[in-house]
């Protein structure tokens, strides 16, 4: 569903550029270019959620040595192949006792200088000469590759077997690149953000998420005595002014944080007893220690992806949702809640402005994300102002809750993998990704008459759940 581009923009205007034509795309992996234009930043991108950054230097050697006339030669002959088995066949159909049917000749193998993958047969028949084609009958799937190509790939003919062990290949190889790039004395934090923009692997997203947050420093020494010290750091806090969550100046903050976990997300993690301390205790002491904004609803939903990726260190059940967070020891929980809450805060305050009063970052996000999307595709634009639907009512929450009730979990800590690589991340970059849903849904939102809806207007709910 989301959009992850496969190579990271360096900058993007919003202004004055815009309205330029976006370059032909190269055929041939090259050197990232600069990107200006959403244009050129959509061209740029494509569904990289499962796929590593190689994948598309991959596909773009493929498709250069991709050779049309080998194609063609080689379905004609597996064609005419099958229609002389079909003819052998037909006279065979009554075989005496001592008569032996007669060998089939395999097609000549592809020389191995030549060895390219082809069309399915089964989706290129079309173009193919007449011969022989009344006398066929559809392909089976196996048939789409030359002998010698299929022995070449690993001697099978099963796509899925081949697809899941490539994919395996590539994930074990992108881990491989980031244990290489973590291992060193002093982790080189630009390069881990390039490596990191097109998704980080499971096992190595909390250490990669706590350098990237800042949160972390990169030379290795220095990391536990900095965990050490901002674990001691978050507990002193917790001493010093939770018991005042009951005192008349903070009795209101307090209640409301109360009321809004429960209603947060995933709700067989955070129901739990234990969870909802944590998230109470991480919410209480952030709004104490930053006064000009204190707690607004829709910050909550900023711990849940911090506490699930740190968590997921320390639990076996691959689905977190199910996990029983009461059998995690209690040091441990401990580590978890004080991490999460340093990640959080390095999180907010590049976007605080969001939340102090009257909320003007997102007010002008909001005003940002209209503009761009006028520019980028102004019928969309356009058609929204004719049903008299503002932006406000829908990218209000994308920009408050930054798409967490929007998009799946998982999806969420996706992207921010992708977020926390870029220097602006979870402001500015923020804005091509709502553009982009805007972009990607244009028929649906096109088509929609009707966006009269309480609270929140349809549109939120089609990209909600599309």
């Amino acid at each position: 569903m989301c959009m992850a581009p496969s190579t990271p923009p360096s900058t993007r205007l919003l202004h004055g550029t815009l309205l330029k034509a976006a370059p032909k795309a190269p055929t041939t992996p090259v050197k990232a270019k600069r990107i200006s234009t959403f244009q050129e930043f959509e061209s740029n991108t494509s569904d990289a959620w499962d796929a590593g950054e190689d994948d598309d230097g991959l596909l773009a050697m493929a498709a250069e040595s991709l050779n049309t006339d080998v194609v063609m030669e080689t379905a004609n002959r597996v064609l005419r192949n099958h229609s002389q088995r079909q003819e052998r066949h037909k006279l065979q159909e009554a075989p005496g006792p001592e008569q032996k049917p007669e060998p089939v000749a395999e097609p000549p193998l592809v020389p191995s200088g030549d060895l390219r993958l082809v069309k399915s047969v089964s989706e290129s028949h079309t173009s193919c000469p007449a011969e022989g084609a009344s006398d066929t009958v559809p392909l089976q799937r196996s048939q789409s590759l030359p002998h010698s190509v299929t022995v070449a790939m690993g001697g099978t003919s099963d796509p899925s077997a081949l697809s899941s062990s490539a994919l395996s290949e590539r994930e074990a190889s992108r881990l491989d690149k980031f244990k290489q790039l973590l291992a060193g004395p002093n982790t080189d934090l630009e390069e881990l953000r390039k490596l990191s923009w097109s998704g980080i692997p499971k096992p190595v997203r909390p250490i990669t998420w706590k350098l990237l947050s800042g949160y972390l420093p990169a030379n290795v020494d220095r990391r536990p005595a900095t965990l050490q010290r901002k674990q001691k750091e978050y507990f002193a806090f917790i001493e010093h002014y939770y018991d005042s969550r009951n005192d008349d100046v903070h009795q209101d903050t307090y209640r409301q944080i109360h009321i809004d976990i429960p209603r947060m997300s995933p709700e067989a993690l955070i129901l739990q007893p234990k969870v909802t301390e944590i998230f109470e205790r991480i919410l209480f002491i952030w709004a104490i220690r930053h006064p000009a904004s204190g707690y607004v609803q829709g910050i909550n939903d900023l711990v849940t992806p911090f506490f699930v990726v740190f968590m997921c260190e320390h639990i076996e059940e691959e689905d977190v949702d199910a996990a029983d967070v009461s059998r995690v020891p209690a040091d441990v929980l401990r580590n978890v809640e004080a991490d999460t809450y340093w990640c959080m805060s390095k999180l907010l305050d590049g976007i605080q402005d969001n939340y102090t009063f009257a909320q003007p970052g997102i007010q002008m996000k909001v005003k940002m994300l209209e503009e761009l999307v006028s520019r980028i595709d102004d019928q969309v634009h356009r058609h929204l102002d004719q049903h008299e639907v503002r932006y406000l009512q829908f990218a209000f929450r994308w920009m408050n809750n930054l798409l967490m009730r929007e998009v799946p979990l998982r999806c969420t800590i996706r992207l921010w993998d992708t977020y926390q690589s870029e220097p602006d991340g979870f402001s500015h970059f923020h804005l091509y990704v709502c553009a982009a849903f805007l972009v990607r849904w244009r028929k649906e939102i096109l088509e929609e008459r009707d966006f009269q809806e309480p609270c929140v207007c349809r549109l939120a709910a089609d990209v909600a759940w599309c």
